[in-house]
């Protein structure tokens, strides 16, 4: 790059290596929680929030896919056009909007009002998402970032595997509208801690403002956006019709199934967090062939219990561990100073990986068959091996480079 980062000169010294910020991290990753809860909530309240609006499951399930596009939709312009704004003004004033649209939303007995307030929903989640990684990066010295990233985003592994099964269930008990309620006070009370843990770091000067397509050209970007999509279309086409596929090999326990794996990713995140400043490349070489052994093995064996459970385990630590190994090595890359609108790049490829590997998993399941699934799967998944093996001086090198 030709310009000096202009997060260094005015940015609070780095923590000693001996502690972590972890007010600030946590915080943080409390913000993850918390818009990945606020976007699939509905999912599990669809008879109750049906009742609630006069509308069909139907249009409920809809909700999930506005916020969905809005965030898919928003985070590069958003992020573009926030970038001179100090960061910390960013965090709060999405956290706020966020806190927002889930108050309308309790509050809310239209339907269309609803839908507005899931769109801004989705907006500030897709602002959070581009920054907040390269925010916890720039929190700590850069040979910490592998594990300031890990704790920053063990918040979407907390919230996929406890909160939201928990966040139906207490809605259930207590009502879709005091849990959207419960989030909103949520929201706003991460605005405080975010104003007390959080440092703030200035914006990028208009002067001095790298253009979006000369960070998207930056040697490694595209390896590491090419592994992100590999890696979510093979994983997708499987995860989505997961519970189909145990049925299909006569596992009629689907809940257990999709328990084991929650529960295996937050080990999968720990491991990574221990490894990515260390050994952040061969760590992502063996969670991703692990995820390319296991759908070999799923394919060949999965209709033995045993072997299905096992595998799914393995499945669920290796991928739990992959985007914090991953999103590490996109902000080395970058720099943190960059990080911001890098990560709006990857939270876009990583929406159409999601989506494009729910349709691939489809039809082949309409096609041919469940058992069909882990085969589909597995070629894309050594794709992504291949991009990291490959990509050995820019995007994942031998020996890494950090800013």
């Amino acid at each position: 790059m030709t310009t000096a980062p202009p997060a260094r000169a005015a940015a609070p010294s780095a923590p000693a290596r001996s502690a972590l910020p972890l007010g600030g991290l946590l915080t943080l990753a409390a913000t993850a929680f918390t818009a990945v809860l606020t976007e699939l909530l509905p999912a599990g309240l669809l008879p109750r929030m049906s009742g609630g609006l006069g509308v069909s499951e139907g249009r409920i399930g809809f909700l999930v896919t506005l916020y969905a596009a809005a965030s898919f939709l928003s985070a590069i312009p958003l992020t573009a056009l926030l970038r001179g704004l100090p960061r910390r003004t960013v965090l709060t004033g999405a956290l706020a909007g966020l806190a927002l649209a889930d108050a309308v939303t309790a509050l809310s007995f239209s339907y269309p009002l609803t839908c507005a307030a899931r769109l801004l929903a989705g907006a500030m989640g897709g602002t959070l998402w581009a920054m907040l990684a390269g925010y916890g990066a720039r929190m700590v010295p850069a040979e910490r970032r592998g594990r300031a990233i890990a704790i920053v985003l063990s918040g979407i592994t907390v919230a996929l595997s406890l909160g939201v099964p928990l966040g139906t269930a207490l809605a259930g008990a207590v009502g879709w509208r005091t849990g959207f309620a419960a989030l909103a006070a949520l929201a706003a009370l991460l605005v405080l801690c975010a104003l007390r843990y959080v440092p703030g770091f200035p914006g990028e000067p208009s002067a001095g403002r790298t253009p979006l397509r000369r960070i998207a050209a930056l040697p490694g970007i595209r390896a590491v956006l090419s592994v992100t999509l590999l890696l979510l279309l093979g994983h997708q086409a499987v995860y989505t019709f997961l519970v189909a596929f145990a049925e299909d090999a006569g596992f009629g326990r689907g809940g257990l199934v999709l328990f084991v794996f929650g529960g295996s990713t937050v080990a999968g995140i720990w491991l990574a967090g221990a490894l990515a400043d260390r050994r952040p490349r061969a760590t992502l070489l063996g969670a991703l062939g692990l995820i390319a052994v296991v759908m070999a093995a799923l394919g060949a064996l999965g209709r033995v219990p045993a072997v299905l459970l096992v595998a799914v385990a393995l499945w669920g630590a290796a991928f739990g561990g992959a985007p914090t190994l991953i999103q590490t090595a996109l902000v080395d890359v970058s720099g943190p100073e960059h990080a911001d609108v890098a990560t709006s790049l990857q939270a876009t490829v990583y929406n159409v990986g999601i989506a494009a590997g729910s349709l691939t998993g489809g039809v082949v399941l309409e096609s041919a068959g469940a058992g069909a699934l882990p085969w589909a799967s597995l070629p894309l998944v050594i794709g992504a091996v291949l991009v990291v093996w490959t990509a050995r001086t820019r995007g994942f090198p031998v020996r890494r480079g950090v800013r």
